[in-house]
């Protein structure tokens, strides 16, 4: 009803995942971790929310290269640079820093390249993560954005699975009549 307060939010992180490599099942990794004794447990209409190194690793999209390689394959516009930092555009259409290339937790030589397609990647552990535990769950796949040459990180969503990620009000109007141009805000689950 209108008139209840909302369920309140709640965030468990997913204990007893081990190092991922390439080729490890992901999905049984997780749904075991939050099924296990001691986990959080998995309900139906729970969101996932799974880094995009542990995808990219799963998934083979370790490289053996250097950084600077790895940036200038991965980026299709350069938005900016400063010193050795480069800011661009990937062929997913993501605006960050190196393009996404992660040289953290990663053998020395090599670099973490994003998912070829977050949102397939998301598609693929709802199902799989379905098959194991019966229970239908959203997946939200994340990467760090940190705003250029500003201090701070934060993880946004770069693929989605089973929950609607936007709202599109272009078009509507907003409390005023004024026609909303560009908004998209934050969406409900489908």
């Amino acid at each position: 009803a209108p008139d209840q307060a909302p369920e309140p939010v709640r965030f468990y992180g997913v204990p007893g995942i081990p190092e991922v490599a390439p080729g490890d099942d992901l999905a049984a990794l997780i749904a075991g971790a939050v099924t296990a004794e001691g986990g959080p447990g998995l309900l139906a209409g729970d969101i996932l929310v799974v880094t995009s190194k542990v995808v990219s690793k799963a998934e083979g999209r370790v490289a053996a290269m250097t950084r600077e390689d790895a940036v200038e394959a991965e980026t299709v516009r350069v938005v900016a640079r400063r010193g050795t930092m480069t800011i661009s555009q990937t062929s997913h259409g993501f605006v960050m820093a190196a393009a996404g290339v992660d040289e953290s937790n990663t053998a020395p030589g090599t670099v973490v390249l994003l998912p070829e397609d977050p949102d397939e990647s998301a598609r693929r552990i709802r199902k799989a993560v379905r098959a194991r535990t019966g229970l239908s769950v959203g997946v939200v796949v994340t990467d760090t954005f940190g705003r250029p040459w500003r201090a701070g990180q934060t993880d946004t969503a770069i693929g989605a699975a089973g929950v609607l990620p936007v709202l599109d009000h272009r078009g509507g109007a907003d409390a005023r009549g004024n026609t909303l141009d560009v908004t998209l805000a934050p969406g409900a689950g489908e």
